[in-house]
């Protein structure tokens, strides 16, 4: 027996139509470091059709891949819509990797046309030599002819993108696609090798901007004034465009003023009620409004995620900002969002921490397990320990052109993260597989150290790795970024663990710095600080 529901095709192209005419008066703010420009959503559908009408005269007939090279603003919107619904497939390339990377990741993906950032035709025009496929550069956000570096864009047709829309009707003959093609692709930050490229259909994205509008994760809807810092390159800015595009809710865009006090000032002039990014950007302003105050009252939800988040991150923001910090789970494979730390119902302040402080419980239609040694599957007890493995509408089943059977085991995504899951569908996360410390038999999380280290009143900053060690093979190393004034020991910061955690897990070497390393992501990057670590970068303190 058939049903009798209409097949109409999950699409972005289908989200696009609703947004920008259902919603049309709601708008899309873009900062400008001295004020803000607006732009309704209809007038950014009409902008997204212009540019649909000038890519296929520069010859995006199919599904060539379209990059984008920019921060979060208008335009960057209008790239989102546009590339997509008329069949083509959106890239969104990462502006913080090194050259020779990024133009791997062109190259890989066959980027045909890109659309760059005035203030960043400099940074991709070092790119360029590394990415041969590139035909079109089409510079955005100020007159080419103000552009610095745009005579260094060699090889390639180089066009404005206000000269490109301004020539093209703001109405576009969007075609029926099929919700399985493919919509847009990202590339994995390549922490261990190589950027492996995923590739979202049509249908998990529509599926997966549903998601952030659920009450049991954000409760997005048209009451809501959005900030997404997380980058739009990033996992598609976790998701938060295109489902403020569904739900109604208006964007906030940073642009590229992402330090702590333009984006105190920017959620505190506009209203800003819901806001995502990963911890150490909240981390920041929550020491500017400490510094020097600000107005977030207007904040009832900031998502977190890309890291481990320190519990006295989520308690600062609650009993000092008065907003709720909200934990989630999730990686490129996934679209992102894979759990969301929202604690059942009928539990005290105290019984909710403990899944509050948890990676959450898994999303809608994501679906979890453990593994073992040898691939054994794990009881979800809350107390097996075994790397997550999940499956689901919008977790990537393979890579795009890159066969690596090691990540997916009969059917699942192997997400190299390491902790438990409960008959609830909580997990709770020890470490990533890579980065758990294994001394003399046993293993130490690194995360566990680092998020009791930041809960100290001295601390802004931790990061633990592993570090050769003759008799136990290895053993923690802790890297401390002192608040400003601060002064504490190494033997005080152990003393300090020592009451939270066996004396077998304590650090015997510390050291103290300016800064953690990050990924271009934001993410500690544990591979450097191994690297540093052994070329004897660190000055290096013992205590016992």
């Amino acid at each position: 027996m058939r049903s009798t529901m209409m097949d109409i095709p999950l699409t972005i192209t289908s989200i696009m139509r609703y947004g920008t005419s259902v919603y049309g008066d709601r708008e899309v703010v873009t900062c400008t470091g001295a004020g803000t420009r607006r732009r309704s959503y209809a007038e950014s559908g009409r902008r997204a059709a212009r540019l649909a009408n000038a890519l296929r005269r520069l010859g995006v007939d199919a599904d060539q891949r379209v990059g984008t090279f920019m921060w979060n603003n208008a335009e960057h919107l209008e790239a989102y819509l546009a590339v997509p619904s008329m069949g083509a497939v959106l890239h969104t390339l990462n502006i913080r990797l090194a050259p020779a990377e990024a133009g791997y990741v062109a190259a890989h993906a066959e980027d045909h046309t890109v659309i760059v950032d005035a203030s960043l035709v400099p940074r991709f025009a070092g790119i360029l030599p590394h990415a041969p496929t590139v035909r079109h550069v089409i510079v955005t956000g100020a007159p080419l002819a103000q552009t610095p570096g745009a005579s260094e864009l060699a090889g390639v047709q180089v066009h404005d993108y206000e000269d490109l829309l301004a020539a093209e009707p703001d109405s576009f003959g969007w075609p029926e696609l099929d919700e399985r093609s493919a919509a847009a692709m990202c590339y994995t930050s390549g922490t261990t090798g190589k950027s492996k490229g995923v590739v979202y259909s049509h249908r998990s994205t529509y599926l997966h901007s549903m998601g952030p509008c659920l009450g049991n994760a954000f409760a997005l809807s048209e009451q809501d004034r959005v900030l997404p810092v997380v980058p739009m390159f990033h996992a598609n800015a976790w998701g938060l465009a295109y489902a403020s595009l569904l739900c109604g809710a208006d964007l906030v865009l940073p642009d590229q003023h992402m330090q702590p006090d333009a984006l105190v000032r920017l959620i505190s002039g506009e209203r800003v009620t819901v806001a995502g990014g990963v911890p150490t950007i909240w981390t920041g302003v929550l020491a500017q409004v400490r510094a020097a105050g600000g107005d977030l009252s207007s904040l009832r939800l900031v998502v977190c995620g890309g890291s481990a988040v320190p519990h006295a991150l989520l308690a600062a923001y609650e009993s000092e900002l008065g907003a709720r910090l909200v934990q989630a789970w999730g990686m490129t494979e996934t679209s992102p969002l894979g759990s969301v730390a929202n604690p059942p119902p009928g539990l005290s302040e105290d019984q909710a921490w403990p899944y509050r402080d948890s990676q959450g419980r898994l999303f809608c239609t994501v679906e979890g397990r453990l593994a073992g040694d040898g691939g054994t599957v794990l009881p979800n007890d809350g107390q097996a320990v075994g790397e997550v493995e999940v499956r689901g509408p919008w977790v990537t089943g393979s890579y795009y052109r890159d066969d690596d059977p090691g990540k997916f085991h009969d059917g699942w995504l192997r997400t190299g993260d390491v902790g438990t899951l409960d008959e609830r569908g909580f997990i709770r996360l020890t470490d990533r597989a890579k980065d758990v410390v294994k001394s003399g038999g046993e293993w130490i999380s690194s995360m566990a150290l680092e998020n009791i280290l930041m809960s100290h009143p001295d601390v802004a900053e931790a990061a633990v790795i592993g570090v050769p060690d003759d008799r136990w093979g290895e053993r923690p190393f802790a890297a401390v970024v002192l608040r400003p004034g601060a002064e504490v020991s190494a033997d005080k910061l152990r003393a300090f663990l020592a009451e939270q955690v066996p004396p077998w897990q304590l650090p015997e070497r510390w050291s103290f710095i300016a800064e953690v390393p990050k990924t271009s992501v934001g993410k500690f990057s544990k591979r450097r600080m191994r690297e540093a670590y052994q070329r004897g970068d660190y000055e290096v303190v013992e205590a016992r």
